[in-house]
This record gives structure tokens, C-alpha cells and sequence, in this order.
């Protein structure tokens, strides 16, 4: 039984791998044009069904064997890249955290996917839906089973670039597109976080792997503070603690599954999984603890005034997520480590039928929305605070948004008005046209290039269109047999070695 637990543990990978075969199959489909209209829709559900539940079947397998053996713990399956101070792999780790909330993921995202393909039957955008959920699934799992920080910062993005797709699943309405860009901005300072501690562990624990965090006892505080700070900053950006709470309520633009598992089950407890596994390095700065509980505070009040004003289900859904989570980050900050992973289980399991519920409570409370408690509304100052959500929403569009909407313009404008115009403007050249002027430009260094340009497009012109066929084409065929034999000679070992001799001569 020892070595089929060692078997399965070495198959793990199947995990976050069979979700995406599913998406590259679907995808072709799609591309091939064999994914339209109702009789697709079954096959794509399948394969993503299948997919789901087949890393489901390998966990269960995995648990059942790890009750009676031990969990395998850290596995190392193949060399990524690296050098001589630090190396990058593909790894695993398989105890009994990773296990756990593996294990609840692939159930939720197995029962996600089976209540999606009824929900979105005969949506325009179905299969489109199923190739983000399964580039989310696979992305999860690789930041809960991932053996090391690298492998779980790919799948850290892959869950973002899946989250932007979905909540921007109805590309037509500005504000879905508007609110996947406000999510995907404010997501990134996390993730600048999350690089800032891989590119500090690599170089004071000399190496990505969670099981160089029991070295923490070998750098200085300052330093492991450093390093904390990273990934603190990138679990508060990803499970929408304060100050990155305002992206949140905008992320329920998307479809009500992709809301279930991504802000109410799933994603929202990324960041909370990220301060467990980094329990061996939050012992060593009390002071970052601290912080933990003052910002978990803060951010369940804010929640929870919030919550209080809201009048549809899911707003107030979110809210109450985000004061559940906050509530962990506190239980963490104490040390209660345990009682956080318990906590974040239940409330997965809870959250996930309540947003699934979501569109029948929202079509019965349409007509009677809930008001907020008396004390609230007599209170004006605070009612308004709460009203206008702290005016958070404002800050990050202010602070984050338009700053990085402003780089863009900025660039584009400069590429239209300044490189475009030196280089000559895209479709003006004249390999067809030759009579055409391939650049217009202004000024002596532009005639300059212009004129240089013209140049090289008369001899590519003449020698690869005219020439097509002809002696051009043939000389330089028979230019490029000869280099290719060439190279193949001096890739054989005696001429290698010899060119190897030739060089120390030289240099000698």
C-alpha cells in the first residue's frame, strides 16, 4: 500500500494537468469550428466534468492512503532551470494542508462545473465560459499543491488571467470590461508583492521550495520581515483585505458560477492559504502578526458596515466573504493556525451553495430588498460612509487605475506620434507597389532613414518577389545549402574540438 501511495503521489501533477488537456481540447474545437449551437454543449460540459472529477478521484485516492501511511509530503519530479546558488523545480508538497484544500477545490470545482452546464445552456459565450473555468481549476491546484513558490506564483496568475476573463465574460458592456481591468490592476500589486519574496527567498534561503521556510531561523529578522511583507502584501491583494477590498464587488460582473468558486469558495482564500503554508516565517516576526490582526479588523468592520447597506443578495454575499476571511487573517495574526483552516473549510462549503442560491433569492427579495437596522440609518455620517463603501472604490481608481490608464495612452501616443512616423507607418511600404513611397517623413534624419528604407525594400522586392523562380531565388538557395553544410560540419566533435583549439590559439 506504501508503494501505491508513492505511485499515486508521483501522478499528482494529473491534478491541475487534466483540467487544462480539457481546455486545449475545447479550445481546438472552438478554433475548428466545431463548438457551435446546442448539440456542442454536452461534449464541452463532459470533458470539463470529467477532467474535474478525475483530479477529484486521484486526491481521494491520495487521502485514503495518507490516513493509513502518512502524507508523502514534498515530492521532487523533474528540474525546472536554475544555477548554482538556487534551483527551480517542478515539486509537489502533499501534506495534510495541501491535501485538505486540494481535496475541497477539486469537489467544489467538480460541482461548479456540473451546475454551470445547465446555468449556461445556450449562452452565447459557453465553451468560452469552460475554458476559463478549467485555466482557473488548473490554476488553483497548482497554488495548492505547487511544492514550491514559483510553480505556485504561475498558477497564482494563471487564477488572475482566468478571474479577468470571466468577470469581463460580457465583453460587450463597458462596465464588465471596466471592471476585469479595475480586478486585473489592483490584483498586480499583489502579485509585484509575491515576486519581491520569490526574488528574496531564492537569494537568503537559496532556493523556491516551501521546505526551505524551515531555514528561516537562519537569516536575520530584518530580513525575514522583508521577505514576509512580499507575501503578506500578496495574500491581502488576493483575498480582498484593506487596502485592495474595493476590487471585489466589482468582480461580480461575471456569470454566478464563476462568482461562486472564484470570490465566494475558491480564490478569495488563496491569500489565506498563502499565510498558513508561510507559518515557519510568521513565528519569527511577531511585529508583521500584529499587523495581520490590526488590518483583519479593520477590514471586517469595513465589511461589515458595508454589508449593511446593501440591497441585493450578492453584494451582500461579498461583504459577508470578506468579513469571514478578514476574520482569518486575524485568527492567523494570533497564531490560531489551526482554527483558521477549519474555518476557511466550513466557509467554503456554506459560500458556495449560498452563491449558487444567489439568482433565486435575488429574483424573491427584488421586490422587498432588506432595509438596514434603525441605529444605521439615524446615523448620517456613518450611514453615508457606509453608503459610499469607505470611498475605497474611488481611492483605487485614483490611486491605481488611472495612473496605469495614463502609461498606456502615453505609450500609444508615443508610438503613433514619434515611432510610427520614424519608421514609417504600418501598410505604407511598397512591396507591391513599388511607385508608393514607403515612408513620409519629415526632416533630414527622416529622409535620411526614409531613403535607407526604400533602399532595402527595392533589393527585397526584386529579389524575392521578381526574382521568384529565377537566378536570384536560386542563388540564394544554393547559398543557403552550402551554410547549412557547413553547419553541419562544424557541429560534428573533431571540428568542434578543433575551433575550441583555434580559439585558445588566438588568445594565446
Amino acid at each position: 500500500m506504501k508503494m501505491l501511495l508513492d505511485l499515486l503521489a508521483d501522478w499528482v501533477w494529473l491534478v491541475p494537468v487534466l483540467p487544462l488537456l480539457a481546455v486545449v481540447v475545447t479550445g481546438i474545437r472552438v478554433l475548428l469550428g466545431r463548438a457551435s449551437g446546442d448539440a456542442a454543449e454536452p461534449l464541452t460540459a463532459r470533458l470539463a466534468s470529467l477532467a474535474a472529477f478525475g483530479g477529484l478521484a486521484l486526491l481521494l485516492a491520495i487521502d485514503a492512503l495518507a490516513l493509513v501511511h502518512g502524507a508523502p509530503g514534498h515530492r521532487r519530479l523533474a528540474h525546472w532551470f536554475g544555477n548554482g546558488n538556487w534551483e527551480a523545480t517542478f515539486s509537489f508538497m502533499l501534506d495534510p494542508l495541501s491535501l485538505i484544500l486540494g481535496t475541497l477545490t477539486a469537489l467544489i470545482g467538480w460541482l461548479v462545473v456540473r451546475f454551470s452546464a445547465n446555468y449556461l445552456h445556450r449562452e452565447a459565450g459557453f465553451h468560452r465560459f469552460f475554458i476559463a473555468l478549467g485555466f482557473f481549476l488548473a490554476g488553483m491546484q497548482f497554488v495548492l499543491l505547487a511544492g514550491n513558490g514559483l510553480l505556485a506564483f504561475v498558477g497564482w496568475e494563471m487564477c488572475g488571467i482566468s478571474s479577468f476573463l470571466l468577470i469581463g465574460y460580457a465583453w460587450h458592456r463597458p462596465v464588465a470590461t471596466g471592471n476585469a481591468l479595475f480586478a486585473f490592476i489592483t490584483n498586480r500589486a499583489g502579485d509585484a508583492g509575491f515576486l519581491l519574496a520569490l526574488g528574496l527567498a531564492a537569494a537568503w534561503l537559496g532556493g523556491f521550495e516551501w521546505t526551505a521556510l524551515s531555514r528561516a531561523k537562519e537569516i536575520s529578522v530584518v530580513n525575514d520581515r522583508l521577505l514576509v511583507i512580499g507575501f503578506v502584501i500578496a495574500a491581502l491583494a488576493k483575498s480582498a483585505q484593506l487596502p485592495f477590498t474595493a476590487w471585489i464587488t466589482r468582480a461580480l460582473e461575471g456569470p454566478t458560477p464563476s462568482s461562486a468558486i472564484f470570490y465566494g469558495a475558491v480564490m478569495v482564500h488563496a491569500g489565506v492559504y498563502l499565510l498558513l503554508r508561510l507559518e515557519p516565517l510568521l513565528v519569527q516576526v511577531p511585529d508583521v502578526m500584529i499587523g495581520l490582526v490590526i488590518v483583519g479588523v479593520l477590514t471586517a468592520i469595513y465589511a461589515w458596515l458595508c454589508g449593511l447597506v446593501q440591497t441585493d443578495v450578492k453584494s451582500a454575499l461579498i461583504f459577508g466573504v470578506v468579513f469571514q476571511v478578514a476574520l482569518m487573517f486575524v485568527a492567523i495574526g494570533l497564531g490560531w493556525t489551526t482554527l483558521a483552516l477549519v474555518h476557511l473549510c466550513l466557509h467554503a462549503g456554506w459560500r458556495i451553495w449560498q452563491f449558487l442560491l444567489a439568482p433565486s433569492w435575488l429574483a424573491i427579495t427584488r421586490e422587498r430588498p432588506p432595509a438596514p437596522p434603525a441605529w444605521l440609518r439615524n446615523n448620517q455620517l456613518l450611514y453615508t460612509i457606509a453608503l459610499q463603501r469607505f470611498w475605497l472604490d474611488k481611492l483605487a481608481q485614483t490611486l491605481l487605475v488611472e495612473p496605469t490608464q495614463s502609461f498606456s495612452r502615453d505609450v500609444r501616443g508615443l508610438e503613433t506620434h514619434f515611432i510610427d512616423r520614424a519608421i514609417g507607418q504600418p501598410g505604407q511600404g511598397r512591396a507591391l507597389h513599388p511607385e508608393r513611397p514607403l515612408v513620409r517623413v519629415d526632416g533630414l534624419p527622416g529622409r535620411l532613414l526614409a531613403a535607407l528604407s526604400d533602399s532595402l525594400q527595392r533589393i527585397e522586392y526584386r529579389l524575392l518577389l521578381r526574382g521568384r523562380g529565377g537566378a536570384a531565388e536560386k542563388l540564394l538557395q544554393r547559398t543557403g545549402a552550402y551554410l547549412r553544410t557547413i553547419e553541419g560540419l562544424l557541429e560534428q566533435p573533431r571540428y568542434l574540438m578543433m575551433a575550441v583549439m583555434a580559439t585558445f590559439v588566438v588568445i594565446l
